[in-house]
Formats: structure tokens, sequence, C-alpha cells
């Protein structure tokens, strides 16, 4: 059980849902880096999904594209991440999941990432572009050295995508609320209810809810739902707005409290006993 089931099993026991902030990895340097990670655990979040800076990060949108560019010209790569995260492990037990794309990965080679990202600390994976029909080799390495592999779900989903992705998937199913990139804004709040309700007919892992979710009042909303919000574009841009001001990690620490605050007032109830209540979370 690594620490991610761990937290979930932790929030499900304390009836509480998790608040999973998103950050960059060298926006807008490595040092302020770790500093908003424990700033951020201080704050009330409960897993923390690290950006991995790349050229073409196709999923996201512009807030997000933006700190990539920030990142990359600060010459951050995935060796560099890996070993910052062996450094920060050294004062924090937070969950952390690395967000990627694949290219950097392929480069680095597959095994050998996964063996370095376990020794490192990382607790799990999510790689938008590489498809799970391209990914069998790479989910049974993962599993093999305990690295979680978190797959994407979304409205389009079929119900034979649901149940292979939510097949493959460990640690927690990562559903996108829209059908689009980062940052853009949700419509339709409530279909995200009869979406989630579709994917729990399948599996009993944990469902996190991301892209679109900007606010504290959207944050309680869903997560009267779903086991886990996902919160990127919205935190990465009081950063950009931020940029230079000796405030920036209190900043962040304060927006982060407010979506906390808003997620513990909704009891966990929402969220039906299942069988992994009394085994496993994972494939």
């Amino acid at each position: 059980m690594n620490r991610i089931e761990k937290r979930f099993k932790k929030l499900n026991t304390q009836n509480r849902k998790a608040l999973i902030p998103y950050i960059m990895a060298g926006d807008p340097d490595i040092k302020t880096t770790e500093e908003l990670i424990l700033e951020i655990e201080r704050s009330g979040g409960d897993l923390i999904e690290l950006g991995v800076p790349f050229t073409d990060p196709l999923a996201d949108g512009p807030v997000i594209q933006k700190a990539h560019y920030r990142a990359l010209k600060n010459k951050v790569t995935l060796r560099n991440v890996l070993d910052f995260v062996k450094r920060i492990r050294e004062k924090t037990t937070i969950p952390l999941v690395l967000m990627t794309y694949y290219n950097p990965i392929f480069k680095y080679g597959d095994e050998d990432f996964i063996k370095d990202a376990v020794t490192s600390g990382v607790d799990g994976v999510i790689i938008p572009d590489l498809p799970f029909e391209e990914a069998k080799d790479f989910i049974k390495t993962s599993k093999m050295n305990g690295l979680d592999t978190i797959f994407l779900l979304a409205p389009t989903s079929t119900p034979e995508r649901i149940s292979m992705i939510t097949n493959a998937s460990r640690g927690f199913i990562y559903y996108v609320s829209i059908t689009g990139i980062t940052g853009a804004k949700i419509e339709g709040i409530d279909q995200i209810k009869n979406s989630l309700e579709k994917i729990r007919e399948v599996t009993d892992k944990p469902i996190a809810v991301g892209f679109g979710i900007s606010t504290a009042v959207e944050a309680k909303k869903i997560s009267e739902w779903a086991d886990g919000i996902i919160i990127g574009s919205a935190i990465v841009r009081v950063i950009e707005e931020n940029l230079g001001s000796p405030s920036i990690v209190n900043k962040v620490g304060e927006f982060v409290k407010t979506l906390s605050e808003g997620i513990k007032e909704v009891q966990s109830s929402a969220r039906p006993a299942s069988r992994s209540e009394a085994g496993e979370f994972g494939v």
C-alpha cells in the first residue's frame, strides 16, 4: 500500500474528500516549488500533482502552458524533477503524482524512469498523451515497482473504455470534467454527477475530478460526488499573478486554504460503501 492509497483510505475513515492541487515543478524556480509544496500541505492539500515542463503541452490551457515555458527557461528537466522529489521527501510524506507527457519518459527510458521515480519518492504518474492501448508494458512494470498509473476518463468515454481505464488505473481515477483543455470553464456541472455514477458502476477506486474547477464553490459542489478535487490553472494563475513577489507562497497557501475549507464542509456519505473498503484499491 503506497502513500496514495493510504491517504484515500485515511480520508475515507475521516469522512473527508481529497484536495489535489497542481503546480509546475520549476515555476517560478525549484526553490520556490519546494516552498510551495510545504505550504500547500500546511494549507490543506492532501495530494499534490506536480507538473513536469514540456515544450508541447497539448492538454494544457494558456495558464499552465506559460508555467511550462517559465520552468523550461530555468532548464528544468524530468531528471531535475526526480532529484527534486528525492530532496523534498526529507521534509514531507505528502503523496506526489507527476503529470508529464510521454516524450520525456521515452527519452529517459520507461524502466529507468519507473525505477528512478519510485526510488525518488514519486507515488504515481499521469501521462495524458500515452493511450491506454499502448501502455500495457508501462502499466505492468509500474505495478511491479509500486508506481501508480493514473489514466483519464472524459464525458465522452464509452462504457467499454470506462471499464478498461478503471481496470488499468491505480491510486485513483482521473475524471476530466470537460471536453477541452485545462483552465476551460465548466458547463453543466450537474452532468458530472451522472458521469461519476456511471463510473462507480464498474469500479470501487477513488475518483478525482479535474479540469475547469477554479473556485471554492465549484470545488465544494463537485466534492459532493467525487472522492477528490484536482485544481491546477486557478492555482498556477495565483503564482503567475505574484511572480517576483515575496508573498507568492503565502498567496498560494491562502487560496488553497479556502479550497480546503470548502471541501471539508462536504461529508463523504455521497460515496457508497464498496468492495474496496474490505480490500485493496488498484488492479
